[in-house]
């Protein structure tokens, strides 16, 4: 393993800074994780800082494995492009994780919400309930179990992790060095990081679909789309790096 850069060590120590000081500060979670924007807890900041939260003990299989991620890919990412250019990536794959995330949400809420509205059901009414964080019951009545699930899941959920900024370096990693021979726990053949990128991120995004997760706290589909958002900005930014040469530059 490439022995571990400066930006990768600090984004390691912020992370667990962040993880052990929620796990005491009672209101950390709710202050820092994403919530859905039309969620009364939503805050401006959470696209930034939920990138630094994961989920709470005893579940540590979240950020050990994104953090063995950060290190393992990260360092040579970081090696060859320099500070700032790794850490403008990195960043810029959160926020796209964020944003897809956000914007799944709100289709899937806006669809179910419009369910409920042709079935009778007050709109006004239906967004002060769920204000309160509470539901209708005769809301499961009217609409399927699922569609019911997805509306409580995308208004009421949080999302959490480092997971869609280490997609996007999954993806830079396969672009830099497809070659590269990579291995995971139970697949005892090496493959190859442009085939072995795609691969996970496809299998993580069915498995999603599924209600599971591949890697990560736990999958519930909606929640999931952080993944491939971090990886289609990691796949964006480097077609423009590769194609304007841009990406040869280190930025320090």
């Amino acid at each position: 393993m490439m022995r571990m850069t400066e930006t990768v060590k600090q984004l390691l120590i912020i992370n667990i800074i962040f993880f052990i000081g929620s796990q005491f500060v009672a209101n950390a979670y709710p202050l820092f994780s994403l919530y859905y924007t039309e969620n009364p807890n939503f805050r401006i900041w959470q696209p930034l800082t939920s990138m630094f939260m994961h989920a709470p003990m005893p579940n540590l299989m979240h950020i050990v494995f994104n953090m063995f991620a950060l290190v393992s890919f990260g360092a040579a990412l970081e090696h060859y492009w320099g500070t700032k250019k790794f850490i403008f990536f990195y960043i810029s794959c959160g926020l796209g994780a964020a944003l897809l995330h956000i914007g799944v949400n709100y289709f899937t809420f806006h669809h179910v919400l419009n369910l409920l509205v042709e079935n009778g059901q007050d709109k006004a009414e239906i967004l002060k309930i769920l204000a309160e964080g509470k539901y209708d019951t005769n809301w499961q009545n009217i609409i399927p179990l699922s569609d019911f699930n997805s509306l409580m899941g995308s208004y009421l959920g949080t999302a959490v992790g480092a997971s869609g900024a280490i997609y996007g370096l999954l993806t830079a990693f396969a672009f830099m060095f497809p070659m590269a021979e990579l291995g995971i726990m139970f697949i005892p053949i090496p493959i190859k990081a442009k085939y072995f990128v795609p691969g996970i991120i496809a299998i993580d995004l069915f498995l999603g679909f599924k209600g599971s997760s591949l890697f990560g706290a736990g999958g519930t589909g909606i929640a999931h789309f952080a993944h491939v958002g971090g990886a289609i900005t990691g796949f964006l930014m480097m077609w423009y790096w590769k194609k304007n040469q841009f990406n040869k530059n280190r930025w320090d």
